[in-house]
């Protein structure tokens, strides 16, 4: 069956949406049957002798001494905590591999480059020679550079992420609803068709999202704004260590965790069936008429049904029910309808 793109506009515009049957690719994507081109996402790749210690400076997890075939889940924080870059990274023992959300790859090359000062590294925007792809695989390809899903995303175990005055990273999330296991693998540009054509079937974006969703996995421009904080979407632990030495954002990080407890919080919800339609990124979320979130992703699941994952005010009780729209205002449109959900927490801390 052929392709559907994405929408125009849409963030994995310039990859296949679907392949006429959503549903269906998601039970055969949870099955381990089905491939996701993921060719749209970003490729870095940064060689030299310091790569390791240097990147282990400026992010959030514990790179040095990354084994080669080793992966891990890193952030890039702003001055004040809020997160700015979400990469996947790989070694080789020759280079490293960075996975970046699409149409960020540009910004975080300039990044990186502006600091490099005198470190023995070289950074090269290699997007337009490799691809990604996704697998239903928590193993390590041994011909590519592979990131596998962290293991508490994958269900296979905890990352280690140390701890501090607060405590550790299980505080934030004791339970997940769902599991999301698989990898992330870099392949040569010339053979994606190659790749995706020796499944017995693929799924587009639209399945992986909707399985991503029920596992309340957070992603960068999705679960995130331009003031996220790592505690309030799950990212400490499985994108952060505790116990690590200084980086940029590591002051923040530290004084949420040990004095506070962020403003926000993920939370998964179940929408009422009844409407035909999903709401999209930023709607508002309500609890007795007042705005108290907004809307990260939804998505039509084959099991779970219409589902999201929201962003809400950390005050608001767990067990609440929530209003969510269905539509964003317009000009022409101020008033939204709302629908009725039940909320699962995702985080809690």
């Amino acid at each position: 069956m052929s392709a559907v793109p994405a929408p125009e506009g849409d963030v994995d515009e310039g990859v296949p949406w679907h392949y006429g049957d959503p549903l269906r690719e998601q039970r055969e994507l949870s099955a381990g049957t089905a491939v996701v081109d993921l060719s749209h996402f970003g490729v870095v790749r940064v060689t030299g002798p310091d790569r390791l210690s240097w990147l282990h400076s400026l992010t959030s997890q514990h790179l040095e001494g990354l084994l080669p075939g080793s992966s891990s889940l890193a952030l890039i924080l702003s001055p004040h905590g809020h997160v700015e870059h979400e990469l996947h990274i790989t070694d080789d023992d020759y280079s490293t591999w960075i996975i970046c959300a699409p149409r960020t790859s540009s910004d975080l090359v300039a990044y990186l480059e502006s600091m490099k000062f005198m470190t023995r590294v070289e950074i090269e925007d290699v997007s337009d020679d490799y691809a990604v792809v996704w697998e239903p695989i928590h193993a390590i390809d041994p011909a590519y550079p592979t990131w596998l899903v962290p293991a508490d995303y994958a269900g296979t175990g905890i990352v280690t992420a140390g701890s501090d005055k607060g405590g550790g990273a299980d505080k934030y999330v004791p339970t997940r609803p769902a599991t999301m296991n698989g990898r992330e693998v870099i392949i040569p540009r010339v053979e994606l068709a190659e790749r995706l054509d020796s499944w017995p079937s693929q799924a587009g974006t639209w399945a992986w999202n909707a399985l991503r969703v029920a596992a309340a996995v957070p992603r960068l421009g999705f679960e995130t704004d331009h003031r996220t904080l790592p505690h309030e979407v799950g990212w400490i632990g499985p994108g952060v260590h505790l116990a690590k030495g200084c980086y940029r954002g590591q002051e923040a990080v530290a004084r949420v965790h040990n004095l506070g407890h962020p403003p926000r919080r993920l939370a998964l919800v179940h929408l009422d069936g009844t409407v035909d339609h999903l709401p999209p990124h930023g709607a508002t979320v309500r609890r007795d008429g007042k705005d108290v979130g907004w809307v990260a992703s939804s998505a039509q699941h084959f099991e779970e049904g219409p589902i999201a994952t929201v962003v809400v005010k950390r005050s608001i009780p767990t067990d609440a029910g929530l209003d969510v729209a269905l539509s964003l205002p317009t000009d022409d449109a101020p008033d939204v309808a709302f629908v009725r959900s039940s909320q699962t927490p995702v985080v809690v801390g």
